[in-house]
């Protein structure tokens, strides 16, 4: 009886950090004006993310500390929700609405998202190295491309 309670136990917190990496998955609609002149709309899902109707390859490689997004996002100890780190590459060559680009000439290589309610904050970065998130190194960061926000 214990060895069946024990297992609903391991199944439940599974799911849960499951549930937890995978709130950014969907389709997002821009919620500020840098999203609705660069991006427009955006679909996530585990390995593929599309802006303007382009599929882009992306890898989740892990999960922020709270610390870390605060750093990012200006969240305060108290707020609910989880971002995430993606790796990923679309050209400077590559222009969405209005012929905008992401990192302007530099490829952009790196993806922070921050969900929280019905709301997703995504911030790009150029770069080969991931980026420090710290506000110091946030607030010097000369690979930081441009903040986006989307709303369900």
């Amino acid at each position: 009886m214990k060895r069946r309670a024990w297992l609903r136990v391991v199944a439940g917190l599974v799911m849960v950090c499951g549930m937890a990496a995978a709130q950014d998955k969907g389709y997002w609609r821009a919620d500020n004006s840098t999203a609705k002149s660069i991006t427009g709309d955006i679909a996530l899902s585990d390995e593929k993310m599309a802006i303007n109707l382009m599929n882009f390859t992306v890898s989740r490689i892990r999960g922020l500390e709270k610390d870390e997004a605060g750093a990012l996002f200006d969240a305060d100890g108290g707020a609910v929700g989880s971002a995430s780190l993606y790796r990923l590459s679309i050209p400077a060559s590559r222009t969405f609405l209005r012929k905008n680009t992401l990192c302007g000439s530099e490829d952009t290589q790196w993806m922070v998202t921050y969900v929280s309610g019905r709301s997703l904050r995504a911030v790009f970065f150029s770069g080969q190295k991931p980026p420090v998130f710290t506000a110091d190194a946030i607030a010097n960061s000369t690979d930081l491309c441009g903040r986006f926000g989307y709303v369900r």
